[in-house]
């Protein structure tokens, strides 16, 4: 008996919260193909001197960011602390066990969306993180003794470094700290900018596409539309309206489909499989134009005449098409 897949949309839920912001993320006993999908996605949100405690992951992530500007602070094992001055639309890929932190000194809102593989994790479609600091930092859990051992200090002082930070993930600093100065050095390698990068497909009137590397999980960041995914023996398996927030993953080899509504739909896609190859079934580049009309004939069972209008449409276009001429 074939196993239904739910691929529902979801809106991600609040984890925990402080002054300074809250951390989000999508579970998956509500979305079960993050679990199927090895996959982990979760958003972080700061105001205006919010300040996420360091931090190390389980799981390699990318990181990409969604709205306003703010400070990233990445340390690689066995590397120098590496300040970068991020802003909407920067994408950051993430090892597994890098340590990070991330500021707010903006009025506007800072978000930040992280999608992973959780195939090395503790949790199968979720992020353990590690804070170093704070109420439920590492070393709360180590006896002053050891503590003391490993940093060399007397235990008043091992004390207070441990027991002084009482948030939990997240907090507020107060307004003029002083925090480390980002360096253009270090943003270039580190990071991307997808909305000024090279653009792989620009479809006026219909979309824009840049490609970051070499099942897919998409994340609806504005506006709205509908979509469609198929999957084996023709199924539909999903059909829904999807918005700003929403989740939804497609397993590999399944074909997806989306129609945006009159105020157009950005979205984030990750691709889980290290070099993916992409096949489109309509436009310039589908697999259509390749094949030849006494095939295609063939396999419609249809005339030269209905193959001769199929094959001489979307010439032009690639993956996005525009909206059809209301005149």
């Amino acid at each position: 008996m074939e196993m239904e897949i739910d691929l529902t949309p979801k809106l991600s839920k609040k984890v925990y919260s402080g002054d300074g912001g809250a951390y989000y993320a999508w579970c998956p006993n509500e979305l079960p193909m993050l679990r199927q999908g090895n996959i982990g996605a979760a958003k972080l949100v700061l105001e205006k001197n919010g300040f996420a405690l360091p931090q190390y992951s389980d799981s390699a992530k990318v990181v990409y960011v969604l709205q306003g500007n703010g400070v990233a602070g990445i340390i690689l094992p066995e590397k120098e602390e590496k300040v970068l001055a991020i802003k909407k639309g920067d994408a950051i890929a993430l090892p597994f066990g890098v340590t990070t932190w991330w500021y707010n000194k903006d009025d506007t809102e800072l978000a930040i969306l992280f999608l992973g593989d959780t195939s090395k994790g503790h949790k199968s479609g979720s992020f353990t993180d590690f804070c170093l600091t704070g109420s439920n930092g590492i070393f709360t859990g180590f006896s002053t003794e050891f503590v003391c051992r490993a940093w060399d200090l007397d235990e008043s002082t091992a004390k207070t470094l441990v027991g002084s930070q009482s948030g939990k993930g997240i907090v507020k600093l107060a307004a003029g700290t002083k925090m480390p100065e980002p360096k253009a050095e270090h943003y270039k390698g580190m990071a991307l900018n997808c909305e000024e990068a090279p653009l792989d497909v620009d479809i006026k009137g219909g979309g824009k596409v840049v490609v970051l590397n070499t099942k897919t999980c998409h994340w609806s960041g504005r506006g709205s539309g509908r979509v469609q995914v198929v999957g084996v023996d023709g199924k539909r398996v999903l059909e829904t309206t999807v918005k700003a927030g929403n989740l939804f993953i497609v397993p590999r080899f399944f074909v997806v489909s989306k129609i945006s509504d009159a105020d157009g739909l950005d979205w984030f896609s990750i691709i889980t499989t290290p070099n993916p190859i992409f096949t489109h079934l309509a436009g310039r580049t589908s697999v259509w134009k390749a094949l030849s009309p006494q095939v295609l004939q063939a396999s419609f069972n249809v005339g030269a005449d209905v193959e001769q209008k199929f094959s001489s449409k979307r010439k032009a276009e690639e993956i996005f098409f525009p909206p059809p001429n209301s005149n």
